[in-house]
């Protein structure tokens, strides 16, 4: 792809985002082809062969966006925590077989970074597939928590039961004559307008008409979140309320859409909104969602609101430390997560039923071109983001 044609492409996606946090996103992308990937999903539904037998799969309701770090820890509305894959953003109704590329892909792309062999990282593709074929003959899903996490997940888990809703509160906000407010540092959280204020205000005030306890949400302060990074630029809140005991952290999206929508082969049911797509794929794809999860309309816009927890993190890969059993594990229950996925959301609105997931899983033929495809593609993405680079120095 040539220079002036990719930047076209990448600037015609991030248009009318925030400048400063789409500097950051720009910054972010020249650091590595992994991170590329991770802010380029349009470019790979944009590539996607539409005449391929990788179409040929059971429709799933895919995540649209599945890589390394899109699974994570994070508390669910029981209070308890889980790790599972945590961004529904571009969730669409599609082939299986997107949701698996994508994840081969970026473990192929990464692999350089985690300095992992291309014997092992073979291997890994084929654990990943072999785990996913069988827990849709299984068809039974299940979830991570503390108690049957293995490995570098466990140990993440374990760290998190330390770690308190008092850090949050030390982590992001400050106290001053008496009273708290969000912590301004330009790395996770940045000045809104009066105008921005005042209109999450508005919503919030919206969303908690439907609570129990409205005045469990009376907000204290907003200010721009910084977080992410194929979204960073569109328009993303940090929300303080009073809470009842102690404080609260919300996180508040706008939703323009799913990058995939644009390029789908398969008819999507009709939402209300895009939030509420993005609500309900992952009230539907997790075993338990996390607290307050909720869809919030603004005329044409739409935005998702959760709380914002002191368990949610993601791993740290480079933390194998060259132990392949290690990554291996984590691997293996990426694709367990990946399966349990599909299945649960199996037979809703069109996608694929039980007695097709075990039969998708007790064939091997398409494995093969779902590696060959994530190989060729994972050298685009190289060269891409060398194009990328170059372009924007």
């Amino acid at each position: 792809m040539g220079r002036s044609e990719l930047w076209q492409r990448i600037e015609a996606f991030n248009q009318e985002r925030d400048a400063e946090r789409l500097a950051l996103k720009y910054q972010a992308m020249r650091h590595d082809s992994f991170a590329f990937l991770r802010a380029t999903a349009h470019l790979f539904y944009a590539d996607w062969p539409k005449n391929s037998s990788l179409n040929d799969a059971p429709l799933a309701w895919i995540c649209g966006d599945l890589h390394l770090e899109n699974f994570g820890t994070y508390r669910g509305d029981n209070r308890l925590t889980y790790f599972d894959i945590n961004d529904f953003d571009e969730a669409l109704l599609a082939p299986c077989t997107q949701d698996l590329t994508r994840f081969l892909c970026s473990l192929l792309v990464a692999a350089k970074t985690l300095n992992i062999e291309e014997s092992q990282i073979l291997a890994l593709c084929q654990d990943f597939l072999g785990h996913y074929s069988r827990e849709l003959r299984e068809c039974k899903p299940r979830w991570i928590e503390r108690a049957t996490a293995k490995g570098m997940i466990r140990d993440l888990l374990k760290n998190l039961k330390h770690r308190t809703h008092s850090d949050l509160l030390q982590e992001r906000t400050v106290k001053q004559d008496g009273h708290r407010f969000l912590k301004r540092d330009n790395l996770k959280a940045m000045d809104a307008s009066q105008a921005e204020q005042q209109k999450i205000e508005s919503l919030i005030t919206q969303f908690t008409a439907t609570q129990p306890n409205p005045e469990f949400f009376t907000i204290l302060d907003v200010a721009k979140r910084i977080a992410g990074l194929g979204s960073l630029g569109l328009e993303r809140y940090v929300v303080l309320i009073k809470g009842s005991k102690q404080h609260y952290l919300l996180d508040m999206k706008y939703q323009p859409g799913s990058s995939l929508a644009p390029y789908t082969i398969v008819s999507q049911p009709r939402w209300r909104n895009e939030a509420e797509r993005v609500v309900k794929l992952q009230h539907r794809g997790q075993a338990i969602a996390p607290a307050f999860l909720a869809a919030i309309q603004d005329g044409d816009r739409s935005y998702v609101i959760k709380e914002l927890m002191p368990n949610q993190d993601r791993l740290k890969l480079e933390h194998w430390h060259g132990r392949f059993r290690r990554l291996e594990k984590v691997v293996n229950s990426m694709a367990q997560l990946v399966a349990w996925l599909h299945i649960r959301t199996g037979g809703w609105q069109g996608s694929a039923i039980a007695d097709q997931w075990q039969a998708f899983g007790s064939r091997t033929d398409w494995q093969d071109a779902v590696l060959d495809y994530a190989f060729g593609y994972s050298r685009q993405v190289h060269r891409d983001w060398l194009t990328f680079k170059s372009n924007s120095l």
